[in-house]
């Protein structure tokens, strides 16, 4: 399940915030570590979030053999459709050489960077910077407090992390053998899909360090595979943007490229035609009665203006259009890429929109203009 189609289940009360991977990951380290340098695991074991919280967490591993201690603690993202939930995010922790900080190793679902522009260089473990912080900072309290050197050996890894990866987009991205730790704030705002933004950021950061020229966002997996083949695009000038056309589109204002596509159904098109930059059904269907004053632009008789209005579904209208031969697609097209184009105007990029069917055909299109 994506975390758009989940957010149909948002329930109906209030929501609970959880705890990123970082925020995991840094405390499991920082209670095995004390197992290294005191004898005994902090459990609960505090956590220094970079907002100046400090949460405790219980842990639900805990051993030492020899000179290797290793802590774990089960990731709770609250009422947020992570696909982490319920995962044992772990640290296997062994002293280092003096002088020598907190060295970052990628243990079992934990992935490897392999292409640039991710806020890593290639060949580090997926372990972002904030994490990283996080980890050095839980360590330090603790060679503090015993008296000793906050030198470490810091292996982190997910429990089933290389198969819950297939479902994200590390792949894509060149992040191989399991999942990104991540966190900002250490904290997941439930439904807030910061996890999916921070994805379409990352896809847009790889894309422009490989000095791709052309990226293609779409809303899902049909208008992808058919805005691919259209252009003959590689999977890394692909970038799932699902619903955030808008953070997507904000993103690229700052990080431009000279040519943007923007591709998806004809309902979720229709929204951004409508002046909408979240295209989530949760936001309110399209706007029928605007859909048949397009048809109207397209040609459309005034009987089939009604019959726009009055249709069931945007699907529908489509189909009653391209039986009387009216271009809705590609008036829809123009009007959301007048949409689109106020987002990323002025940054030298040209701009497309087009639509697809669920087979994958082509509904409409708004070629390449500058925006």
């Amino acid at each position: 399940m994506s975390e758009a189609d989940a957010t149909d289940d948002i329930p109906d009360r209030p929501l609970r915030r959880g705890w990123t991977t970082g925020t995991c990951a840094a405390g499991a380290a920082k209670s095995a570590f004390a197992a290294l340098v005191t004898g005994a695991f902090h459990d609960p074991v505090e956590v220094q979030l970079p907002g100046g919280e400090r949460p405790a967490f219980a842990l639900a591993l805990g051993t030492r053999e020899g000179d290797v201690a290793q802590a774990g603690i089960v990731k709770d993202a609250g009422d947020d459709p992570d696909v982490t939930h319920g995962a044992l995010v772990f640290a296997r922790v062994r002293r280092g050489e003096p002088g020598g900080g907190v060295r970052f190793l990628a243990g079992p679902g934990v992935g490897t960077i392999t292409r640039p522009g991710l806020p890593l260089p290639p060949g580090e473990p997926a372990i972002n910077p904030v994490p990283r912080r996080m980890i050095a900072q839980g360590i330090s309290e603790v060679a503090q407090q015993a008296g000793t050197l906050p030198d470490a050996i810091v292996e982190i890894g997910i429990e089933n992390g290389a198969a819950l990866a297939l479902k994200t987009l590390n792949p894509r991205l060149g992040i191989l053998g399991g999942l990104s730790v991540l966190g900002t704030t250490g904290i997941v705002i439930p439904f807030s899909c910061a996890a999916w933004i921070h994805s379409i950021h990352r896809g847009i950061d790889v894309a422009r360090a490989m000095g791709l020229a052309h990226v293609a966002g779409a809303t899902g997996a049909a208008s992808e595979a058919a805005v691919q083949q259209l252009h003959g695009l590689p999977d890394t000038a692909l970038i799932d943007m699902g619903d955030f056309v808008g953070g997507m589109l904000k993103y690229l204002a700052a990080h431009p490229v000279p040519r943007i596509t923007v591709a998806g159904g004809v309902a979720k098109m229709t929204k951004l035609a409508q002046g909408r930059l979240d295209l989530h059904s949760k936001r309110g269907a399209a706007d029928l009665e605007a859909l048949a004053h397009l048809a109207g632009l397209a040609g459309a008789s005034p009987q089939l203006q009604r019959a726009v209005h009055g249709a069931n579904t945007v699907a529908l209208a489509f189909a009653l259009c391209a039986a009387e031969g009216i271009a809705l697609g590609d008036s829809v097209a123009r009007a959301a890429w007048t949409t689109a184009a106020k987002l990323v105007s002025g940054r030298g990029m040209e701009l497309e929109v087009v639509l697809f069917d669920r087979d994958g055909r082509l509904m409409g299109r708004a070629p390449f203009a500058p925006a």
